[in-house]
């Protein structure tokens, strides 16, 4: 069993003719990274993570980049699970996958930022608790809606506990309920909620490019310290319980309605 606490090598791309689920540029010392998969709204196929951990390794290589933008196209972030996934093979494959990802963007050299303007769910919050800094525009929302299907944002709960607010983290966790950028803000799920990202983020770049690559790197490390701790501490407990409710019965009702479009069972008739 791979051990989720050990830095993971980054999953090989496969060959494909089909469109990149990722674009990559780089531009005044920053790679930008756009989720582009806006047909299944940016879901956490494995595709798509691929594609999101080649990139990050592109720009750690290259020496010009100095920060990295994790950005989308559609008015979707990320929706989370690619749930036609989630039932397959391995049942630990997915949750270690995520979890792979997000202690990936925790542990890159260079400050992430996401910028978010669209609708953000269950396991794309788990991107955003990667991410050192998130600048959401108003059109943003935010829901765990892992309770409301029979399952619990355990993995993601590893880079987001450390960075939240506790009874603001409990009051959304725990209701599903759906929350916008300025109450992201306020439990720390945000950096800023900006009316326009462009120059919020604008502006964080033109710092970022102001300030030593080492310093970038050292003082990062600082401010993650702890988030990696709960990954080291956490991380394969956190995998063994997604995979143990994704696999449980509640569970594949809770997708199966979600797909279906109906309420689950558990919820109370008129």
């Amino acid at each position: 069993m791979s051990d989720p606490t050990s830095k993971p090598e980054p999953t090989p791309v496969p060959e494909t003719d089909a469109p990149r689920l990722v674009r990559y540029r780089v531009e005044q010392a920053v790679a930008t990274l756009t989720l582009d998969s806006p047909a299944n709204r940016n879901a956490l196929s494995a595709r798509l993570v691929a594609e999101l951990e080649q990139g990050l390794a592109e720009a750690g290589k290259d020496p010009e980049v100095r920060a990295v933008v994790l950005d989308h196209s559609g008015g979707t972030f990320c929706a989370g699970a690619d749930l036609s996934e989630a039932t397959s093979g391995d049942p630990t494959a997915n949750p270690r996958r995520l979890v792979g990802l997000m202690r990936a963007l925790v542990e890159f050299a260079k400050p992430v930022v996401a910028r978010v303007d669209g609708h953000v769910r269950a396991g794309g919050l788990g991107l955003l608790g990667g991410c050192d800094l998130v600048i959401a525009g108003p059109t943003s929302t935010f829901a765990f809606t892992e309770v409301r299907l029979g399952l619990a944002p355990a993995a993601i709960s590893l880079p987001l506990l450390p960075r939240l607010d506790p009874r603001g983290a409990a009051r959304w966790f725990l209701t599903g309920s759906v929350f916008d950028a300025a109450e992201a803000q306020r439990i720390g799920l945000v950096s800023e909620a900006a009316a326009d990202t462009a120059p919020a983020l604008a502006a964080v770049l033109d710092a970022f490019r102001k300030c030593s690559p080492q310093g970038l790197a050292e003082t990062k490390r600082l401010v993650t310290a702890e988030v990696l701790r709960t990954f080291e501490r956490d991380g394969e407990s956190m995998v063994a319980q997604s995979a143990l409710l994704f696999g449980s019965e509640e569970a594949r009702e809770g997708m199966l309605s979600f797909l279906e479009r109906r309420p689950p069972r558990w919820v109370p008739g008129d």
